[in-house]
């Protein structure tokens, strides 16, 4: 595929940082108590939504975890209604039924966040079965953490996807711990992309860097939409936060968390653009100012849209 051009990478890197932004309201308004359930946020690990998700259509499945907001920012959710969603209101798009950890959109090919370490990754090999039965083109990619590789879910579906030839990529976002877990002390591996070789598929582990993420994706996904068969691509991140807003991350050496946010893939994205004099520090400031605005008017809309009705609770439930 052709590089990206001017417009796409300014495109690429206000979606980051619309990412960011977005999560970091989101922390304020849940300290604030406005926001019910558990909040995981994932400031740091911007750069794989967007360079995953902008290879896919709308009709295109995409699956993800607990820590998923960034991927459905990166799918095309409407913000406003997102926010409704996670402030538990009937606006959102499930109605304020899933909150954070079990958002979806179908509209949008989001078929769901999970509360449940490895539990979207067999979903997600069901949406890849029924596009290739249906022969509709469609691609599926599922996100979820190196913590997930450890579940019998993870194993059992790629077998499955890699013996039934499905169109899906599996994308590993390793953020080096899982909840309160370091990953040298549950994995003996390094890679998780090791793990490819097990199914006979393609792996690749690269570093949180836009540009590498986005080129491989591009042939991951390009790969599925043939007919090829699925790939498994892992990101080594870095989390910056604890494992849910309001985990103190006593178990952390600081030095950790503070080599964490110097590997910033945004601020390197933007050093990148600077460089090659495709973007500007006042560019910067216009696409923040606006970015803010849009954020503001969907936390207004949230708190103003109605709560659900306890009469509504058995609607639309199909199982």
């Amino acid at each position: 595929m052709p590089a990206p051009n001017k417009k796409q990478l300014i495109d690429f890197y206000s979606q980051m940082a619309r990412i960011r932004m977005v999560e970091e309201k989101l922390m304020e308004v849940f300290s604030g108590g406005e926001i019910p359930g558990f909040l995981h946020v994932c400031i740091g690990q911007e750069a794989t939504p967007v360079a995953v998700c902008s290879h896919l259509t709308e009709s295109d499945y995409m699956a993800t975890t607990h820590r998923g907001h960034g991927h459905a920012l990166a799918k095309g959710i409407d913000l406003k209604r997102f926010m409704a969603e996670l402030f538990g209101r009937r606006n959102g798009p499930c109605r304020g039924r899933s909150g954070s950890m079990h958002l979806a959109d179908a509209g949008r090919g989001i078929i769901g966040a999970n509360g449940i370490v490895g539990g979207g990754i067999p979903i997600a090999v069901g949406a890849a079965f029924a596009a290739k039965l249906k022969k509709s083109g469609q691609v599926t990619v599922c996100f979820f953490g190196e913590g997930a590789t450890g579940e019998g879910t993870f194993h059992e579906s790629l077998n499955l996807a890699a013996l039934m030839c499905l169109p899906i990529v599996f994308v590993c976002e390793n953020n080096r711990w899982a909840e309160f877990t370091p990953q040298a002390m549950h994995m003996p591996i390094r890679n998780v992309a090791d793990r490819a070789a097990a199914y006979d598929i393609p792996g690749k582990t690269l570093a949180n860097d836009f540009l590498a993420i986005h080129a491989t994706a591009a042939e991951m996904v390009a790969r599925a939409r043939k007919g090829l068969g699925p790939s498994l691509l892992e990101v080594q991140s870095a989390r910056w936060h604890g494992h849910y807003v309001g985990d103190a991350q006593k178990y952390r050496p600081p030095e950790d968390i503070e080599a964490a946010k110097a590997a910033d893939c945004i601020a390197d994205f933007e050093k990148k653009l600077f460089t090659k004099k495709l973007l500007e520090p006042k560019a910067v400031q216009r696409i923040r100012k606006t970015i803010q605005a849009e954020i503001a008017v969907a936390v207004e809309f949230a708190r103003e849209s109605p709560r659900p009705e306890p009469s509504e609770l058995m609607e639309e439930l199909w199982a």
